[in-house]
């Protein structure tokens, strides 16, 4: 089994600041694991007190923008909330710091896919070009689930403009908070049948994975492969995570 280190300190040393933290990952890694198998986790990010501040903020009226409740719509069951600008800490900083690290990622895919590979390599650059198409709103969201709650497979797609790669990070402990609800990806490739992953987290780690598609090489070139992702009914408890999406919403 493939263990991968968190970059939290040893207990009782305090956290050095998220923004190294995630300069710290094994991004040649990430990288790999992502063109090899359509996704990558981090390792432990989030400190277990950051986990539950986020977590605890879900009742904070002001810090969002919009409430989703699934069933609503038919995009499962559970409730979601989209923050508002200007986003909170640590997901401010989440944002920020991820993103060249995924961009230069993403820029390669591009590549591959025979686009221009264009995506600048900073977040604030990237925005402007979101907002001047008309995509102004904010996307990273705060998700809960309770028993019998569910995502169904889908894509975070808010308009023209769409970043490739985008990371989920588990908020709760899983057993002790919660039982089920494992993270879902599926990938379906021209003329095959659907291949689905499940990607099993602990408290505070990510997850990395494609918004909508990415390429994969064959045995006549590279070619786009369409993925989605969900969770899986939670047996028991309740589960919180943090969605860091980098194109904003129309």
């Amino acid at each position: 089994m493939r263990v991968v280190a968190s970059t939290i300190a040893a207990e009782g040393a305090p956290a050095p600041p998220l923004a190294r933290r995630i300069a710290a990952l094994d991004w040649e890694r990430i990288g790999t694991e992502l063109d090899a198998s359509g996704s990558a986790t981090t390792g432990v990010v989030l400190t277990p007190e950051e986990c539950a501040a986020l977590a605890s903020g879900y009742d904070d009226a002001d810090v969002f923008r919009s409430h989703v409740v699934m069933a609503r719509h038919g995009f499962g069951r559970g409730e979601y909330k989209y923050y508002a600008y200007g986003l909170p800490e640590p997901v401010a900083t989440l944002r920020g710091a991820l993103y060249p690290h995924l961009a230069a990622i993403a820029n390669r895919w591009e590549v591959a896919l025979g686009r221009p590979g264009d995506y600048p390599t900073r977040h604030e650059t990237y925005l402007e070009r979101c907002h001047a198409a008309g995509q102004k709103r904010p996307t990273p969201l705060l998700l809960r689930y309770r028993e019998g709650d569910y995502n169904c497979l889908h894509q975070d797609l808010y308009g023209a403009l769409s970043f490739p790669l985008q990371v989920a990070f588990l908020l709760s402990r899983p057993v002790a908070d919660f039982t089920g609800g494992e993270f879902v990806l599926t990938e379906q490739r021209p003329r095959m049948q659907s291949r689905a992953e499940v990607v099993s987290l602990r408290q505070g780690e990510g997850v990395v994975f494609p918004v909508n598609q990415r390429p994969v090489q064959g045995g006549r070139g590279v070619y786009r492969v369409a993925m989605r992702h969900g969770v899986s009914r939670l047996r028991s408890g309740e589960r919180f995570t943090l969605g860091v999406i980098f194109h904003d919403a129309a």
